[in-house]
């Protein structure tokens, strides 16, 4: 559900990328030929088809669901696997030698764009406009146009991309119980979670002393959910006066920065955060020696199986959007594109590449890839897909990692599915994804942009070299008086670049 990949540098493998197709440059032209002038290969001889996709701990050939496409689709299809470790790397090298792979599904982070776009420069993927004009109607269908427009490369689409599930991640999450205990309400605003943490430090209802945190976090958390949204700071960039601006050069973020250094002074955060690691964190609060945490939905479940073996009464729940001093409030809601599959100009079936994604978007059969059969993988219930279980989890639990593009308008809601199987993991999902309303939901407007070159390339190291001087300031170890000698290093380090770029971009979105 979550994917986070490394920020990495691919400039030798697209060196490599580069001379290789040079060498076999006469066979891309065939690949185009192909592509607008061969017969399509017979509905009764469909060859086997190699896919590559991202790494799974599953055996993608034998599970059901790679039958259920075969069975549906007609296609017999190969499923290889890129490694869980260094994976860029992998993919750089199987595509730098011109393996054949007919579709390759990838990540669509920042960095994963900019090694997509590398490939597309490089000539090393096919145009599927032309492919999906002619065999395509499926795709049309389901993956709308902004989408596709969000994917072009100098005016082409290379890539179908997949919608991001769910709006809503992470937040704080907060012991119910010792809210309680200190005679208290659940915060609502920035000014009641600080009071709310200086009970927990004062009256220590977890009873272990000193020994407790109120509330705990990791050393590479510089931007805290929830709070940050609360300072109008939910997205990485965010709308100052009609233009697009980074945290780092927001106004507010002088201000975010001195409410959470105010928390670490005051012993009412971590004083151990900057060395914390994530299980760190996560010990501290499934062990009762902290009060709060800021947790990922999808970590519930280990959450609550850990905090009921050390207390059977425990109550945890996540914090709505928090209002700041100046009424904000917001959560930051996932947008873009969570992978992209494409089709390299290796491929020796690019039609029937394009055919077989087509047939996997027929609505009736990615219904059945997303979720099984009515019945028997799951039950309609007050109009909500659930799971039945075990069933459900064995032979639907990985059908992401069988699409390639996805029907956008039903997706989300048949994927809730997975979410529903833990009555506890629920319902945290829907506090925070279907209870909240729309307007604190803050996407990040970047999420549906054209590849920008500058932010690409610049994103990555900007705010890794935020985040460390952040942590700095919280800490104590940086003073807010410095702030504007390091914007100024930060600009000049690319965001003065960058925000050209974006806002140049930002502009004709608004005409």
């Amino acid at each position: 559900m979550r994917k986070s990949m490394k920020v990495f540098q691919a400039t030798a493998a697209v060196s490599l990328l580069a001379m290789t197709l040079a060498a076999c440059g006469s066979n891309g032209e065939a690949n185009d030929a192909n592509v607008s002038a061969s017969a399509p290969a017979s509905e009764v001889n469909k060859p086997t088809l190699k896919r590559l996709g991202i790494y799974s701990t599953e055996d993608m050939n034998a599970h059901p669901v790679a039958k259920f496409l075969e069975d549906k689709t007609g296609y017999k299809v190969q499923y290889d696997t890129l490694p869980k470790d260094k994976a860029p790397e992998k993919l750089n090298l199987l595509m730098a030698s011109g393996e054949d792979y007919d579709t390759v599904q990838y990540y669509a982070d920042t960095a994963a764009l900019a090694l997509y776009s590398d490939y597309a420069h490089q000539g090393a993927l096919t145009d599927l406009t032309p492919l999906i004009d002619k065999y395509g109607p499926n795709i049309k269908k389901a993956i709308s146009q902004q989408s596709l427009d969000a994917v072009k490369i100098d005016g082409k689409v290379y890539a179908l991309p997949s919608i991001q599930s769910y709006k809503i991640g992470s937040s704080i999450l907060i012991r119910k119980d010792w809210v309680e205990k200190v005679g208290m309400q659940m915060p609502t605003t920035t000014e009641e979670l600080k009071a709310v943490l200086k009970a927990f430090k004062d009256k220590d209802p977890g009873g272990h002393g000193d020994q407790d945190v109120p509330l705990t976090i990791s050393g590479d958390k510089a931007m805290l959910d929830d709070i940050v949204g609360a300072f109008g700071l939910a997205s990485a960039w965010n709308d100052v006066e009609g233009k697009l601006v980074p945290r780092a050069l927001d106004p507010s973020f002088k201000d975010y920065v001195t409410y959470v250094s105010d928390l670490y002074k005051g012993g009412l955060l971590d004083n151990q955060f900057v060395v914390n690691k994530a299980a760190t964190t996560m010990e501290k609060f499934t062990s009762g020696k902290a009060g709060a945490m800021i947790a990922h939905w999808a970590d519930i479940p280990k959450i609550n199986e850990a905090l009921q073996k050390t207390d059977p009464n425990a109550k945890f729940e996540f914090l709505g959007a928090l209002k700041g001093p100046n009424g904000e409030a917001g959560l930051s809601a996932n947008t873009g594109f969570d992978r992209l599959t494409f089709i390299p100009k290796a491929s020796k079936h690019p039609e029937d590449a394009i055919k077989w994604i087509n047939a996997t978007l027929d609505p009736v059969t990615f219904k059945g890839l997303s979720i099984g059969e009515e019945g028997k993988h799951y039950k309609v219930e007050n109009g909500a897909y659930m799971p039945i279980l075990p069933i459900f989890n064995d032979e639907r639990a990985p059908a992401n990692n069988y699409m390639s593009g996805m029907d956008e308008a039903n997706y989300p809601q048949y994927w809730q599915a997975r979410v529903r199987k833990d009555p506890a993991l629920f319902q945290q999902f829907d506090l925070l994804n279907n209870k909240q309303p729309d307007a604190v939901k803050i996407a990040n407007p970047l999420g549906l942009a054209p590849y920008l070159p500058n932010y690409s390339k610049n994103n990555g190291p900007l705010e890794a070299m935020v985040s460390e001087y952040t942590i700095k300031l919280i800490a104590g170890a940086e003073q807010l008086s410095g702030i504007a000698d390091f914007q100024a290093k930060y600009k000049a380090a690319g965001a003065e670049d960058s925000m050209k770029e974006v806002n140049d971009w930002y502009a004709k979105t608004k005409k």
